[in-house]
């Protein structure tokens, strides 16, 4: 009797292990508000009541200060509460073929049931193997650029990675936030260090009294200059994914399609792939408002590996001659048609080709 309540012992535990969990995932994000915080205090009250004495200094400070931390927290705040998006049911097996691949220990066969589903879905991404991309804790063929995070349980569509200091996954639903976030967090500190460094060098040169000001003023130069190096690095390099339409799982793993891997297979060229994280308005661009193009579920492909002059020979063969500069993106379907409308389409043995007017190192 005794070996049958073990059992249940140890899976006792669990709910209790998964809420401390929770709970320390969200540490990180304790500490960036608790140094946001005291920063906050740091420069209005030790530094712009304290020790600045011309009111028109202090007032432009203080509102020059006000805009990028209101930028800031809102862009941060709007990555953290941003819930991930996940594929909609279309990308659920159907009810059949569901109880057909539960029931098939063949992987060759399973194989053979997600492929019939997944030719009358946008899904142009294989494994490493060729495979269908078939999650099974969630039980859906996962949409291109869509991965499972263990973290959130759950599938994200266009997953770029998840990110500890906001507890989030950072992807299509909330990737425009996060990059706004790099960007605001770099500038607050930017502006901050601009606008402490007299003060700094006059406490450092005792120019001015020591106060209880002195500490919070030198700590707060050190601890911007320090997450503004961090920040900027990591800004620049995501502002570098978002110039070649790359996920920064992508970067470090090729999407792979039916014709194989391809590092540039999402590229459309730098401002149409600016395009889809910012949006095609402007107005929209600087602020933390959702603009991002598209549905998270397919995206505009570029599998065709052909050279420019090709590509215009190909397209003045069917009555189109792109003008110069002109890009049009390519994708490869089998019963779906997943390209814009101004594209020019190429039937070839039953599937629906474009193809991309742009080479890419």
């Amino acid at each position: 009797m005794s070996a049958k309540i073990l059992p249940g012992l140890k899976m006792a535990p669990s709910p209790v292990l998964k809420c401390c969990k929770r709970a320390l995932n969200w540490v990180p994000v304790l500490f960036i508000n608790l140094v946001v915080g005291w920063s906050y205090y740091a420069y209005v009250v030790e530094l712009c009541v304290y020790t600045i004495p011309n009111n028109a200094e202090r007032i432009s400070y203080l509102v020059i200060f006000h805009i990028f931390l209101i930028m800031f927290i809102w862009s941060y705040w709007k990555t953290i509460w941003s819930r991930p998006a996940s594929p909609s049911k279309a990308f659920v097996l159907p009810r059949i073929e569901k109880e057909m691949f539960e029931r098939e220990e063949r992987a060759e066969i399973q194989q053979e049931i997600l492929k019939k589903v997944a030719r009358n879905l946008p899904v142009y991404t294989r494994t490493a193997g060729g495979a269908i991309r078939y999650c099974d804790p969630c039980q859906i063929i996962k949409p291109d650029r869509c991965h499972h995070c263990s973290t959130c349980e759950t599938c994200v569509l266009k997953m770029d990675h998840h990110c500890p200091w906001v507890n989030n996954c950072v992807g299509f639903s909330n990737y425009k936030y996060f990059v706004l976030f790099l960007a605001y967090a770099a500038l607050y500190c930017a502006v901050i260090c601009a606008t402490v460094t007299q003060y700094f060098i006059k406490f450092w040169t005792k120019q001015l009294p020591d106060t209880h000001a002195k500490f919070h003023i030198l700590f707060l130069f050190f601890v911007a200059a320090l997450f503004f190096i961090s920040v900027l690095s990591l800004l620049s390099y995501h502002l570098w994914l978002v110039g070649k339409n790359r996920t920064t799982i992508e970067a470090f793993r090729a999407p792979v399609f039916t014709n194989g891997p391809d590092k540039n297979g999402f590229s459309l060229g730098f401002s149409r792939n600016v395009s889809e994280v910012f949006g095609d308005q402007a107005k929209y661009f600087f602020f933390p408002v959702f603009s991002s193009l598209g549905d998270g579920h397919s995206f505009v492909t570029r599998l065709v590996h052909i050279d420019p002059e090709q590509a215009n020979s190909v397209l003045q063969q069917n009555g189109k001659s792109p003008a110069d500069g002109e890009t049009s993106p390519c994708v490869l379907g089998n019963s779906i048609q997943h390209t814009e409308d101004n594209n020019k389409e190429i039937t070839d043995r039953g599937h629906v080709v474009s193809v991309t007017m742009e080479s890419e190192p």
